[in-house]
């Protein structure tokens, strides 16, 4: 008999995951990093780009805050600017999920596997994106830091805050799923038993391999045919010790 325990809730991470919008993101970084006098052309502006793709995942004010160390209050309007910024494209342009999200959506919720969608995004984007794309009836469950408590990733108070409020009962039940290290580290911290990374987004197989993925995939569209496999070890990839 498999000792394998099936896969109840599955954590998902919104941009370069199941939205593509990876571009938007970075112009609206871009935004507001120059409204605080760092601009395209200099060696801050690209210092500061590094660190924003190294950060992906994270609470966009955590990343702010480590651009702006010595000034909260420069992190806070840079981070304003940001939402501003990244709603106002969102009117604009709307936003495309990823190839195949809404099958994967619907056959997981028809497999009885509850859904969250994860965010670095506060509460009021959050709710914006779920408008534009009408994902309100899509998932169980949306989470911001916020709703966590406020730590986002890589800690994982927001997959174990969805575990509790669906009434998972293992956190061996949980697949996490994103395109950044911070969402594998989160992942990983919570206990989960599949912690996936998707080749969408934007971090490479090393880096989210170096956060403790378990499996690669190419895209979320593989995800059913992991998480509702009978024996779900076959594929898994060895994480490094950490």
């Amino acid at each position: 008999m498999s000792d394998v325990v099936p896969i109840k809730l599955a954590c998902l991470d919104l941009a370069g995951t199941t939205v593509g919008d990876i571009a938007m993101v970075e112009r609206a970084f871009a935004e507001a990093i120059a409204t605080q006098g760092i601009v395209p052309g200099t060696g801050a502006y690209a210092r500061a780009m590094v660190h924003v793709h190294r950060s992906r995942g994270l609470p966009k004010i955590e990343i702010f805050r480590g651009i702006f160390p010595e000034d909260e209050a420069q992190a806070q309007a840079a981070n304003l600017t940001f939402e501003r910024a990244y709603e106002g494209a969102l009117e604009r342009a709307g936003l495309v999920p990823m190839p195949g999200v809404l099958e994967v959506l619907d056959k997981l919720r028809g497999s009885d596997v509850k859904l969250a969608l994860t965010t670095g995004f506060s509460r009021t984007t959050l709710s914006r994106v779920l408008s534009v794309l009408g994902w309100h009836d899509q998932v169980d469950l949306a989470i911001s830091p916020e709703d966590a408590g406020g730590r986002g990733r890589p800690w994982p108070d927001m997959i174990l805050h969805a575990l509790l409020r669906l009434g998972i009962q293992d956190v061996r039940q949980v697949a996490v799923v994103g395109d950044s290290e911070s969402d594998m580290l989160s992942g990983r911290r919570a206990g989960a038993a599949i912690v996936a990374g998707v080749m969408t987004g934007v971090h490479s197989r090393e880096r989210l391999l170096k956060g403790g993925a378990t499996h690669i995939l190419e895209s979320i569209a593989e995800l059913p045919g992991l998480i509702l496999s009978e024996d779900l070890g076959t594929t898994q990839i060895p994480a490094p010790a950490r």
